[in-house]
Parts: structure tokens; sequence; C-alpha cells
């Protein structure tokens, strides 16, 4: 894979969550690249030691963390002798995203990447933003520390990226709506009963994107959907009301904006990640990447269609919390990342899983999250009252 970056110097890079879905990719659109262009300051992964020591080694990192602590001795074996200096547990990892870098992926899945996005954001640069539970669980601790430190804020999420390409800053006023699109996952024809029944392997298997587990289940249930509405509504100059989600099959109109003189501007490209990583890898400047390239004549067709409510409640569970805001929209992804848990270790049915969420939601009604404690302890307490209706329903 040939990658030509049209900039005029190199960026130094950090990678929060290099082994994962994302990580993998922006890995690969470096390795590619010309010589010189980017030097990789840090990398940080989960568990996966082979893995990161492999990257490590290869882009001459100066610095690899893994989460895991039971793992440090593992990677410290692993990157013997290499020079790159070696940590483990969470506040390696904070000190990893707080090391000086040009740009940040952050990618680490999950509300438990709020810390590290938050730590990358406060010594400014660029933030390539792929972790959207931070934008969930704390928009507002998000976007004014970026302001504060006057850091530079670009979406990963293919959806994201899509409108923030078509969309014109200059005059908020202008634009009528944003539309993001969505596939539909495995289950777009189910039926309930159908639904009812499905395990995690079919739940995972995407008919159109290669992801990890839990998002791959998020996109099955349409939570992913409704997780980016929520990001959209932080991200871009509108109001909720102005975000609409269609389904389209194709997954090849990534995002749509429509503006007061009747111009609907879309992006397009194929289904694949480095797009959107190499747009924001390279912006403002273009990437020279290897990926397919979209044949509209081949395609034939682009179908749209709005979601089925009853079938994809996440949706409106979604909208409710935004319309709420406080700590609901943390509430929210809390429940999905328990039930989500659950039902891919066939503890919960699938079906349950937005029934958790609407539970819990009920059951913290009203729950405030101003600072970054307050977020946390929320995340804390939805996750435990999630667990308890995970397991009454379980049991019933």
């Amino acid at each position: 894979m040939e990658v030509d970056l049209i900039a005029s110097s190199a960026r130094s890079v950090t990678v929060l969550g290099c082994t994962g879905s994302i990580g993998r990719s922006t890995m690969a659109l470096l390795e590619a690249a010309a010589p010189g262009r980017f030097t990789v300051r840090a990398l940080v992964a989960g568990r996966d030691v082979a893995t990161l020591a492999a990257q490590a080694r290869a882009h001459r990192a100066e610095f690899a963390v893994v989460a895991d602590e039971g793992s440090y001795a593992a990677l410290k074996d692993a990157l013997a002798g290499t020079g790159i200096e070696v940590a483990a547990g969470a506040d390696a990892v904070t000190e990893a995203a707080s090391r000086p870098a040009d740009w940040t992926m952050a990618a680490i899945v999950g509300a438990v990447g709020l810390r590290s996005t938050l730590a990358a954001l406060r010594r400014g640069g660029t933030l390539a933003l792929a972790n959207k539970e931070s934008l969930v669980c704390a928009g507002r601790l998000v976007l004014d520390l970026a302001a504060d430190s006057g850091a530079t804020l670009l979406p990963v999420d293919s959806e994201h990226n899509a409108i923030f390409q078509a969309l014109d800053p200059r005059d908020p006023r202008v634009i009528e709506k944003i539309i993001l699109t969505a596939s539909g996952g495995p289950f777009r024809d189910s039926t309930r009963a159908e639904m009812a029944a499905a395990t995690p392997e079919q739940a995972v298997r995407h008919p159109v994107w290669s992801m990890g587990a839990k998002i791959s289940v998020d996109s099955a249930t349409m939570f992913n959907k409704g997780l980016e509405m929520i990001e959209a509504a932080r991200l871009f100059p509108v109001t909720p009301a102005q975000i609409e989600v269609l389904i389209h099959r194709q997954s090849a109109v990534h995002g749509m904006v429509q503006y007061s003189d009747g111009s609907l501007l879309a992006q397009l490209g194929s289904p694949d990640m480095r797009t959107p990583i190499a747009h924001c890898l390279a912006w403002p400047a273009r990437m020279q990447v290897d990926v397919p390239r979209l044949d509209l004549a081949a395609l034939g067709r682009l179908d749209f269609a709005a979601p089925d409510p009853e079938r994809f409640p996440a949706l409106r569970l979604a909208r409710e919390a935004l319309a709420v805001e406080g700590g609901a929209p943390c509430v929210l992804n809390a429940a999905n990342e328990v039930a989500v848990g659950l039902f891919l270790d066939k503890r919960l049915g699938f079906l349950d899983i937005a029934s958790v969420v609407e539970d819990t939601m009920v059951a913290h009604a009203g729950a405030e999250a101003t600072d970054l404690a307050s977020v946390l302890e929320l995340d804390r307490a939805a996750r435990h009252t999630a667990t308890g209706f995970a397991a009454r329903r379980a049991a019933a």
C-alpha cells in the first residue's frame, strides 16, 4: 500500500489504542508513508503485547504502554535492547497521552478512553477522535478543554468525518440539517422475533464494515448511530432536531449536509476506515492512499430508508438523552457498554440490550455530570445499575 503525504513537514504522532481496528489502520497508513513524514512518539494498547511490541519496533516508537499492568513484564521483555521506554497501567496511559506530539489518534474504545482523550487535549496539538464515548459522556468538558488549549479536534468516525468535509462552517444559519447514514447492520431485514433469538456470532457479522466486537454489536442495535447523533450535536453547529439518520445499504454515502438553498452535499467513498483516518492524518492537506475506489457505475444504485423505530429503539433513547442532556448521555453509554458486554458473554438477550439501557436511564433520571469526577462517578453508578437490571432480565 503506497501512501504519499502532501505536506510540508514531518509530524510527530501518538496512537492511543494502536492494536484495535482503528489503531491498526492508522499504523498501516504510517508504515506506508514516505520515510521521515511521521515520527512515532507513543503507542498505547490494552493488553495485546505482541502486536504493540511489533508496532513499536517497526516504527521506532519512543514510548510503549500497555494498559494491563499484568502485561508489563511481557512488554519489557519483548522490547528489551531496543531503547524504547516501557510502562503499564492507567497512569502510564495518561502519561503517554500527555507527552508532546503534533497529532494524536484517540482510539481507545469505550468510556475508559476519556482520561487519555482529555490528557491529549490538555497539551494542545491535533486530536483525531475515534473514541465517540468521550464526547457522549463528557461533551462539554472535551469541547471546553479543546478551546482552552487551542487543540484541533478532528472526527474520525466515517459519518462525522463526512459531515466535516461537506459542512461549510462560515454561517451555521444556512445549514438546514445533517444526515448520518447507517448500513442497518446484520439485522436490518430481521423480524423482532429473529432479533430476540440473535447470537453474538450473528450480531458481529456486519454486512459491510470490518470492526471490533463491541462496535459491531452497536451497529446491530443501532446504538452506534444513537451515540453518533449525540456526538454530532457536540461537534457541529446544529440542534438535535437538525440531525437525521437514514439506512443506506450500500455504505457508499457516509454523510450529507442539507443547505437552505436546497443543495444537498454528500461525501462518498468505499467503506474503508483508512479514508477518514487519512483525511485526519493529513489535514488540512490530503494523502494518496491505496484504498478501493468507489465505482458508481458498478454499484448501480443508492438506496435510502428511514430506520424502523420499533426494531431499533436505540435511536429514540439517544434522542431522549439529548433532549434531557445533563448526565443522561453518560448513563446511556455506560448502560449500553455493560449490556453489550453481557450479550457478548451470552448472559443477556439481544433485545434486552435496549431494555437495560432504558431501565437504567429511568433509574438515573435527572442525574448531572459537570466535571470529570462527577462524570466518572455517574458512569460507575450507571454501570452498577445496568448490571442489576441485566441480571434480573437474565433470571426472568
